[in-house]
């Protein structure tokens, strides 16, 4: 089963959806599963997991409704506030829904580089684990200290990170972002999705070789157990299409086992998310 580990659903609104500048501006409308349906059968793509693009419970609950009536969406990464003094009742009551896997909050768009480690945070997570529910770290690589501070606190958490962890690949930048990756998949625990590569590059110009030491890397350090496929759908539109993302990890496991690429290209989102 061929499992997209990563895309999201959005009924645009310029307010809430202000992320969309001028340059991604080819997204600036309505993304939703019928248009993602049509995406999947000429692509061969079983089901996904959607995961949240606004910090409200709206936006979980929208994405909860889509999956209650839409089969093909195996699992949901919601968001609430990990910080609220009423978490531990947030996580009881998404408990009870069967799609919700886990949360995320876009650590990435926080002025504090080490908002990860914040006390109020870190107890949000630390309530995580008793209602089995990952979570999903986007970060840029200029956060990636305090997620290797993170991991090591909540060693049986289970985390993902998305995007690779958003290498400045346009610019050329690998080495600070290669280190600290490879500290961080030293922990068994953290796992990491092959995604959104292609809108840290130049969305014009990039190459799969541009994208290739990059990818060597996080499939070296995390290896092929702990390694997802996900698609970014549909930021990913931005500079190119799906059959070209899903090419780009094709065509780089391609040299491992079928066992392995099956694991790759869906068991480990299964597994994972317990989908």
């Amino acid at each position: 089963m061929v499992i997209d580990s990563h895309q999201h659903f959005w009924k645009y609104e310029p307010k809430k959806h202000s992320w969309i500048d001028n340059k991604m501006k080819v997204i600036r409308k309505d993304f939703m599963p019928s248009d993602l349906l049509n995406v999947y059968t000429k692509n061969n793509i079983d089901g996904c997991v959607a995961v949240q693009a606004d910090q409200t419970l709206e936006e979980t609950n929208f994405l909860l409704d889509l999956a209650s009536k839409n089969d093909f969406i195996k699992g949901v990464v919601g968001w609430a506030d990990l910080r609220a003094e009423n978490i531990d009742d947030v996580l009881k009551h998404y408990s009870q829904h069967e799609k919700l896997k886990g949360f995320r909050h876009v650590v990435q768009g926080e002025e504090d580089h080490n908002f990860l480690l914040r006390v109020d945070f870190l107890r949000g997570i630390s309530a995580l684990k008793e209602y089995n529910f990952t979570y999903d770290i986007l970060v840029f690589p200029h956060q990636l200290g305090s997620v290797l501070e993170f991991v090591k606190r909540f060693p049986n958490q289970k985390f993902v990170i998305d995007h690779i962890a958003k290498p400045y690949i346009k610019n050329g930048f690998y080495d600070g972002w290669a280190t600290l990756m490879t500290e961080i998949a030293k922990h068994k625990n953290v796992f990491c999705k092959v995604s959104g590569m292609i809108t840290e590059a130049d969305y014009n110009t990039w190459t799969q070789a541009q994208l290739q030491p990059y990818l060597e890397l996080v499939f070296e350090a995390f290896g092929t157990d702990r390694m997802m496929f996900g698609s970014d759908w549909p930021v990913c539109l931005v500079a190119g299409n799906y059959q070209q993302v899903k090419k780009i990890v094709t065509n780089f496991i391609s040299k491992f086992s079928e066992v392995e690429q099956q694991a790759i290209m869906g068991k480990n989102a299964i597994k994972f998310y317990n989908l």
